[in-house]
């Protein structure tokens, strides 16, 4: 394949799926594609209409989000937050983290902050709502305290190519500075391969 492949491709609805995903596609690119196919896609992250994609390209169908719907109504943080209230219209800003975060150090004093527990928490919180569940603050705040106390790493985020591509780049390449993983990064979005350092370490273009 050529190595300017993806500079030179566009979203097509006749793209395969493997040239998708071993595309580079910025948010805005993908919101447009996801419109022209019939797909609202909201307030949607950009992980979530890659999969809305994805799945138009493998089947011809476009498919319903099952989420997000517009919170409206008294915003959780303007009535008080504390352990006890239930989680209706929750905000993410500094005010709650900071309540969270607060909080989880009455539990354990010597958390520690694990990188992605944050962004799991709140996949965490949204699949709780979407099932229907009730659940507090409180209960927030023990499932942070779990994620950043549990000793196995977290799946990668998927929306996020190039911190993990620089994440394992640097743990892989020794002696190797950021500035080394940016550049390889910008060779990569060039190649017709997955966007992800084991693809990049065994491309021929590299060696």
């Amino acid at each position: 394949m050529d190595q300017n492949w993806n500079m030179t491709k566009k979203l097509s609805k006749t793209m395969s799926v493997a040239q998708f995903e071993n595309g580079y596609w910025y948010a805005t690119d993908l919101k447009a594609f996801a419109l022209s196919l019939g797909i609202a896609v909201g307030a949607l992250r950009k992980d979530e209409i890659e999969k809305l994609i994805i799945q138009f390209l493998k089947t011809g169908k476009v498919a319903v989000a099952k989420r997000k719907t517009v919170k409206t109504g008294v915003k959780d943080i303007d009535k008080g937050l504390s352990l006890k209230l239930p989680i209706v219209n929750y905000t993410s800003n500094a005010e709650t983290k900071s309540f969270l975060m607060r909080e989880a150090l009455k539990i354990d004093p010597r958390l520690p902050k694990k990188s992605g527990a944050r962004y799991w928490l709140n996949r965490w919180r949204e699949e709780q709502l979407e099932s229907g569940k009730r659940i507090t603050y409180g209960d927030l705040v023990k499932q942070f305290v779990k994620l950043n106390q549990m000793q196995d790493a977290f799946p990668q985020i998927p929306s996020t190519r190039f911190n993990n591509f620089v994440s394992d780049f640097l743990k892989s390449e020794k002696g190797s500075t950021k500035g080394d993983a940016i550049k390889a990064w910008e060779e990569l979005k060039k190649l017709d391969i997955p966007k992800n350092y084991r693809a990049w370490v065994k491309h021929p273009a590299r060696r």
